[in-house]
């Protein structure tokens, strides 16, 4: 049986949200928070919209899911994020206590698996890799842009 909304459904949803911060000028980083299957929270990078350098997409994501759930907490909740988070992310990933983390493509030089998984609540599980080439080529592609 096939599941229409599993793990690349959401990805292509991030996927779509990094889209539209590249339509802004933006890095093109998006990311969906889910509950129950249900997309309860949206976001993309908005640093440079909102002149804010820790408007990055999980941050606002953040924000939006637990006021939609009327709770800080994010425990039973998936984040489908396009690039790895940073240390920041993680760190507000951690007390959000998010209970799964999904991310398309590695960021090597700024991810959090630099340090570790130790950053993230104990009880988060990961998974990483999903849309990877779709992801990373998001991101090759407007740093190649904004080089030439």
């Amino acid at each position: 049986m096939i599941e229409v909304f599993d793990d690349n459904y959401f990805m292509q949803q991030a996927i779509n949200e990094a889209q539209l911060a590249l339509e802004k000028g933006e890095v093109p980083v998006g990311a969906v928070i889910v509950s129950q299957k249900r997309i309860i929270a949206r976001a993309h990078n908005q640093t440079e919209i909102l002149n804010d350098v820790t408007a990055h997409a999980e941050m606002l994501a953040i924000t939006s899911a637990s006021s939609y759930l009327g709770a800080k907490y994010l425990t039973d909740c998936t984040m489908y994020i396009t690039l790895e988070p940073c240390v920041m992310c993680a760190g507000a990933l951690r007390w959000a206590q998010l209970s799964k983390l999904v991310y398309g493509a590695s960021d090597e030089k700024s991810g959090f698996m630099r340090i570790g998984k130790e950053l993230l609540h104990p009880k988060t599980t990961i998974a990483f890799g999903i849309k990877n080439e779709e992801c990373a080529s998001l991101m090759s592609d407007f740093f190649l842009a904004k080089r030439k």
